[in-house]
């Protein structure tokens, strides 16, 4: 006897995917599921620049809160945008004394080396960005002060993210909020 199709299991047979195909997607969805399991519950939460030595971190952070409010009292909100040469000028010597108080925050906050090898390793990096940033900073004030305009502010990059980005990152990984760029040049 010869089985004969009809046109329904025909058609029923046509709208069966492949089994190769739906074996293929319940792979990829489990390999889905398993990474989302394992960056969820089992991937290290430590932060990649988060150093052992947290006396050194509190100590930083210490000196840079002291030189916040420092730079805090250096503030002029006068409204710079249709400004005159002499505020323009005037605001490039706020950049530099706020420039001059980072810089001897950081020169504070580095005397002391961290204990741990990690942290012994990645500062002296911080530090070298820092004063990259510090550079910037007088780059620009001296640009104020040469055009009279009140031009932007341009930072160095270094694997294509802005250099602030960078020292944010380790300051709050360090719980050193204070330690991080600050935002207004003017500050």
């Amino acid at each position: 006897m010869t089985a004969t199709v009809t046109p329904d299991e025909r058609q029923a047979d046509e709208r069966r995917p492949n089994p190769w195909l739906r074996g293929f997607l319940l792979v990829i969805l489990a390999l889905f599921a398993a990474f989302w399991i394992w960056a969820l519950f089992f991937a290290s939460k430590e932060a990649v620049n988060r150093i052992d030595d947290r006396a050194w971190a509190e100590r930083a952070e210490a000196i840079c809160l002291e030189a916040t409010e420092e730079r805090i009292q250096l503030a002029d909100l006068t409204r710079i945008d249709q400004a005159g040469p002499e505020l323009i000028y005037r605001r490039a010597e706020i950049v530099d004394e706020s420039t001059d108080i980072l810089e001897q925050m950081l020169d504070d906050v580095v005397a002391v080396e961290p204990t741990d090898e990690k942290g012994q390793g990645i500062v002296p990096l911080w530090e070298e960005e820092y004063r990259i940033y510090l550079d910037d900073r007088r780059a620009y004030a001296d640009t104020l002060r040469e055009t009279g305009e009140n031009s932007a502010f341009y930072e160095s990059a270094v694997d294509e993210l802005p250099i602030s980005e960078r020292l944010a990152t380790f300051a709050g990984d360090n719980e050193m909020s204070t330690c991080a760029p600050p935002i207004d040049l003017s500050r």
